[in-house]
């Protein structure tokens, strides 16, 4: 079978609808998927009411992807199998898609103070259509001729003098932490990728078992295959759990759905293989998360 355990919708920065990443994953003969929207699980809600309607609908894990800082770096840990509706989760959410909407909006403000011609009027009155995937001052940057696309967003604009600081983004383990009280499982996202800069993989991973990581997305379109066998090394010498996904956006960020390709039998999910959702067990996947959770 199968897998694609890290994909995006319009709930976050992607552009395909909750029905048509279930389409989309059906077509790609995807067997077991997740949508793990950036700070929000609008999007995997609205997929697995989908995939608990459709019957043969592929199996989904209810995930999201929560924004971390660790020592000024953005890092991204996903949330498996969580309970969506725990209040500990939803009030870090909240506050941490307050603080991208800051990030999205101090960036316009700074590119007017540097001479920018940007009306910040126009700006608080347009309406982003989320199914062009990114977020609103890209999109209305680009609009207003001020901007090509994403890559030349972070190219020639996001940079300083213009780049605000990373706003405060709670630690990894107190994200680790509001999963598992949500009754999910804590995987650190793209390490290869967010983690360079803490010097050899294994060193940087060594800090996040202490943090309580459960498993590792050690497929990614970030890693090479030997950042993918090391990191594959490493949790087998730690008994982790092994993921992996595409990070897929729809049209948006160059990623496609199901790459790199894995199967399940390249994973290893422990106790998530007991959270799939699918039409025929959606009732009993309520009840193991309410068990979890108490």
């Amino acid at each position: 079978m199968r897998a694609d355990l890290h994909i995006h919708t319009v709930a976050s920065d992607g552009t395909w609808t909750p029905q048509e990443v279930v389409e989309h994953v059906r077509a790609a003969d995807i067997g077991l998927f997740a949508v793990a929207d950036h700070d929000t699980v609008e999007g995997a809600l609205a997929v697995a009411d989908i995939v608990r309607r459709t019957p043969n609908a592929p199996a989904l894990l209810l995930a999201v992807e929560i924004s971390t800082l660790l020592d000024g770096a953005l890092v991204h840990i996903l949330g498996y199998g969580i309970h969506p509706d725990h209040p500990s989760l939803n009030d870090l959410l909240r506050s941490n898609r307050a603080r991208l909407e800051w990030v999205n909006d101090e960036t316009l403000r700074r590119m007017a103070r540097a001479g920018y011609p940007v009306d910040l009027e126009a700006y608080a009155a347009y309406q982003n259509d989320p199914r062009r995937g990114g977020w609103k001052g890209l999109n209305f940057l680009i609009d207003a001729g001020l901007c090509r696309d994403v890559q030349d967003f972070f190219e020639r604009i996001f940079v300083d003098p213009v780049r605000p600081p990373e706003p405060e983004f709670p630690h990894p383990a107190e994200a680790v932490a509001r999963i598992r009280e949500a009754g999910g499982v804590p995987v650190l996202a793209h390490p290869g990728g967010s983690l360079s800069r803490f010097g050899p993989i294994e060193e940087a991973l060594a800090a996040f078992l202490e943090f309580g990581i459960a498993g590792v997305e050690c497929y990614t379109p970030y890693h090479s295959p030997e950042m993918t066998a090391r990191c594959q090394a490493f949790c087998a010498r730690h008994g982790l759990l092994v993921t992996g996904g595409s990070d897929c956006h729809g049209e948006f960020g160059g990623r496609s759905l199901g790459i790199p390709p894995v199967t399940v039998d390249d994973l290893r999910l422990g106790p998530l293989e007991g959270l799939f959702v699918t039409a025929e067990n959606a009732e009993d996947i309520g009840k193991s998360q309410k068990t979890r959770r108490t």
